[in-house]
Order: C-alpha cells, then sequence, then structure tokens
C-alpha cells in the first residue's frame, strides 16, 4: 500500500473514530475500499460548498450586498425564498435525468460550476451594480446560482448514498460543516476590521471567495471514486412526479418525515428576523455583519460535529432535539425586546440568540439529511431526496411570503414566536418517526 493511501487511511480512522476502514454498511465491497479516500474528497468539496453557502449567506451577506448598492428594501425580503425555494422547487423533475447518468457524480460537478460563475457575477454586481437595476441582477443570478445549487444537491446525497457507509454519513457531515465554520469564523474577524467602511469592496471578496469555495467543490466531486450505477428505471418529470406522490402514499415514515421537515422551515425563517434585530440596534456596518458571522461561524464549528455524531445513531432524536432548540431560541428572541435594560438596546443578546439558533439549523440539516439518506434503499435515494426538497421548495414560496406578510403586520416579536411554535410541532412530530439507523 503506497505511504499515501496509508496516511489517508490513517486521517479516515482519525475522523471517525473507527479503527476500522474496512466497517461498511449499505455500499459494494468496491466502494468500500476506496471508502478512506472518498470520505476525504467528499470532506473537501462540502468544505468548499459550506464556506461558499456562508460567504454569500442570503440571511446574512446578500442583505448587505444590497443594502451597499443601493436596492429597494423590498427585494431583500426576496432574497431568502429565492435562495432556499430556487434550489428545492425543481429537485423532482432533476430525479428522472439522474436516474439515467451512471455516474452522478458529474451532475454535481455541473452544479458546482455554475455555482462558481454565478458567484463571479456577484463580484461585478458589487463592485459595478447601482439601485434597483443592480439589485434585479443580484436577484436574477440568485435564482440561477439556487437552481444550480439544487443541482448539485440532489446529485450529491445520490453520490454520498453509493460512496460512504451508513453511520459514516452523519460524522462526514459534521466534520465539513465544523471546518467551514472554522474558515467563515476568520472571514468575520477579518470583516470586523472594516468597521463603517465603504463595503463594496470587501462584499466583492466575500463572493469571490465563494466562486473558490465552489469551483473546489466541483474538482472535489470529479475526484471521487463513483463506480457506474444502474440507469434503469429513469422516469421523465411528471413521472418521477406521480412516483413521488405514491411513495407519500404508501410510505408513512416519508409523509411523517415530510411533515416534520416542514414545521422545521422555522428554524431557517427565524434567522434573518433575529438578525434584523440586531441590525435595528445598532445600524447596518460591516462590523455588525462581521460580528455575527463570527458567531455564527463558532456555533456553526462547534456544534456540527457533535450533531453529525449524534444523528449516525439516531438522526430522528437529533430532528427533535434541533426543533426543541429552535422553539426555545425563537421564544426568547420575541421576549428579547420587551425586557429593560440598556443591554437589549445592543446587538449582543441577539447576536448570542443567533448563535444558538444556528446550531439549532445545524442540527435541523443535518438530522433531515442523515435521515433521508438512510431511509431510502439506493435504487429509490435520489427520487426519496428530490421529492422531499421540491415539497420544501413549494412550502418555503408559499409559507416565506405568508411570513413576511405576518411581520409587516404584526412585527418581528409576534412572528417569532409563532415560528417557536412551529419549531415545538415539529419536535413533536420528529419523536413519532421510526428509527432508521440500524
Amino acid at each position: 500500500m503506497p505511504p499515501t493511501e496509508i496516511s489517508q487511511t490513517r486521517l479516515y480512522e482519525w475522523l471517525t473514530g473507527d479503527d476500522d476502514s474496512r466497517m461498511c454498511k449499505d455500499i459494494p465491497d468496491s466502494a468500500c475500499e476506496v471508502q478512506p479516500r472518498n470520505f476525504l474528497r467528499h470532506l473537501l468539496a462540502s468544505l468548499g460548498n459550506k464556506l461558499a453557502d456562508e460567504l454569500s449567506s442570503a440571511r446574512l451577506v446578500l442583505p448587505w450586498l444590497m443594502g451597499a448598492i443601493g436596492a429597494p428594501l423590498w427585494m431583500v425580503g426576496l432574497l431568502v425564498p429565492i435562495r432556499e425555494a430556487g434550489a428545492l422547487l425543481p429537485q423532482v423533475f432533476v430525479a428522472g435525468f439522474i436516474r439515467h447518468q451512471a455516474q452522478r457524480k458529474w451532475t454535481w460537478v455541473a452544479g458546482g460550476l455554475i455555482q462558481a460563475v454565478a458567484a463571479l457575477l456577484l463580484v461585478a454586481l458589487a463592485l459595478l451594480g447601482q439601485g434597483g437595476l443592480g439589485g434585479s441582477l443580484v436577484l436574477v443570478v440568485l435564482v440561477a446560482l439556487s437552481l444550480a445549487r439544487g443541482l448539485s444537491s440532489i446529485a450529491t446525497k445520490d453520490v454520498l448514498g453509493k460512496t460512504i457507509a451508513k453511520q459514516r454519513r452523519g460524522i462526514l457531515m459534521g466534520w465539513s460543516g465544523s471546518i467551514a465554520g472554522g474558515v467563515t469564523l476568520a472571514a468575520g474577524i477579518v470583516l470586523m476590521f472594516f468597521d463603517d467602511r465603504p463595503s463594496e469592496l470587501a462584499l466583492a471578496v466575500l463572493m469571490g471567495v465563494a466562486a473558490f469555495g465552489w469551483g473546489l467543490n466541483a474538482l472535489c466531486a470529479a475526484l471521487i471514486e463513483e463506480a457506474p450505477g444502474a440507469v434503469e428505471g429513469g422516469e421523465n418529470a411528471w413521472d418521477s412526479v406521480r412516483q413521488g406522490l405514491h411513495l407519500l402514499r404508501e410510505d408513512p415514515a416519508f409523509l411523517r418525515f415530510n411533515l416534520a421537515r416542514a414545521l422545521l422551515l422555522s428554524s431557517a425563517l427565524a434567522l434573518p428576523y433575529i438578525a434584523l434585530l440586531a441590525q435595528q440596534r445598532s445600524g447596518s456596518n460591516l462590523g455588525d455583519l462581521g460580528l455575527l458571522i463570527i458567531i455564527s461561524g463558532l456555533a456553526g464549528m462547534l456544534a456540527s460535529p457533535v450533531w453529525g455524531k449524534r444523528a449516525d445513531s439516531s438522526s430522528r432524536r437529533v430532528m427533535r432535539d434541533a426543533g426543541l432548540a429552535a422553539a426555545i431560541c425563537c421564544t426568547l428572541a420575541a421576549l428579547a425586546g420587551g425586557l429593560p435594560g440598556a443591554w437589549t438596546a445592543t446587538p449582543w443578546p441577539y447576536a448570542l440568540l443567533y448563535g444558538l439558533l444556528v446550531i439549532a439549523h445545524a442540527g435541523v440539516r443535518l438530522g433531515r439529511k442523515t435521515y433521508v439518506v438512510d431511509l431510502a434503499d439506493s435504487d429509490r435515494r435520489a427520487l426519496y431526496v428530490a421529492l422531499s426538497n421540491t415539497l420544501t421548495g413549494f412550502l418555503m414560496l408559499l409559507v416565506g411570503g405568508l411570513v413576511g406578510v405576518l411581520a409587516q403586520w404584526f412585527g418581528s416579536a409576534v412572528l417569532l414566536g409563532l415560528l417557536a411554535a412551529c419549531a415545538l410541532a415539529a419536535a413533536l412530530t420528529a419523536q413519532g418517526l421510526p428509527e432508521v439507523e440500524a
């Protein structure tokens, strides 16, 4: 065995806490033999993707970009629904196409490259965009970026299920989240030194680093050793929809999972409103953005490995516990504005609650990703993932618009209270899911 392969195996065993790199479940022997180096390539690819996602976040960074170029305020409200729904809605229509590909990693590569190009366009808009036209172009680029993200998402999970064994997938996603959180933390520290200086150049640099992250994601995906799979049984888009709806009727665990996942949207929808509360207390300079990025990066770095390891034991319990944590964070944020004391007039309490909710949201993401991959068999995994994501994307558009109306009518505090109730209902729903890791 070459020295490089020995070192990769040892690193894999250290990262997973397992002294037997041949421990494999749910993947063929040929995939088991190359699992250590595939694990590391998945890790680097996920690192690039997570770093890019954080540095182009529709919850934090893109609103600052829209403000810097003078885009109308109503456009800012479209960022999160477009970012999330655009990535999720088309996936069931892509599932049939993916099924025809013997190697699904090339779909993943294409999605990563398109996202890299979109991020480079955002660099140009940060430097040159102005007013309503600049804001409109940002939204157009965000649509393309989100559609490419959806393309990569379904292919990534399918390749993950083919190349990484059960009870190793959560650890992989946890480590990638932790490393990306550390890099994001460093970016936030740098931003704090910009304080209230002009932000266009700094935001352009962030978008440039995001483009590099998606380029790294595509490169590592291309290097993954994926054995060709079966291509029979691929459907067109409408066949995929019909089969997916049939799965909801015949698999009660899948139906309940999607109900829990829909209710867990509350954690994602609450984050921008807590960030908005922090911004309202102190203004909108880059120092405040840096503070929130630091809190977000630190929270992700600490939380992801813990959630990931727990998800490999029981992703159902991770979803439940993350839902409970999100409910507590939303409740505290809803009450914080009414508490007496000068400390509530600073961004710090809201930044802390934002970080705690990021921890809960990391659990939501890791729990539901691990659950749906482990729930499905290899023949139907792509369809399970695609249908679940498409349903969630549709609900994100619907509920995202409703949330905006409620916030306008009743204020952020009342809205956060309603989202807390949804998160609690999600925890109760997840409690009734069957275990899938055994």
